[in-house]
């Protein structure tokens, strides 16, 4: 028989950086670079979840409607 190389998955996970397949010394990157380009970006903030911060309803000055201390009042 002949000599045949196994096939690739074709499902194999790819650099999350720059698409190209991933290596066992820098899983799930394929470098130390992209590693590194990954590291920089979360450290500098490009990953963060934008968030839409509702307004404080105590910072408007309304404090609602004043109850009398006596219910007969």
């Amino acid at each position: 028989m002949a000599d045949v190389a196994p096939m690739k998955a074709p499902n194999s996970p790819a650099c999350p950086t720059c698409g190209k397949p991933e290596t066992e010394a820098a899983r799930p990157f394929c470098s130390d670079r992209c590693r590194d380009v990954d590291l920089n970006r979360w450290l500098t903030g490009a990953y963060a979840i934008p968030a839409v911060e509702e307004p404080d309803p105590d910072e408007d000055g309304e404090r609602g409607e004043v109850l009398p201390l006596n219910p007969e009042a």
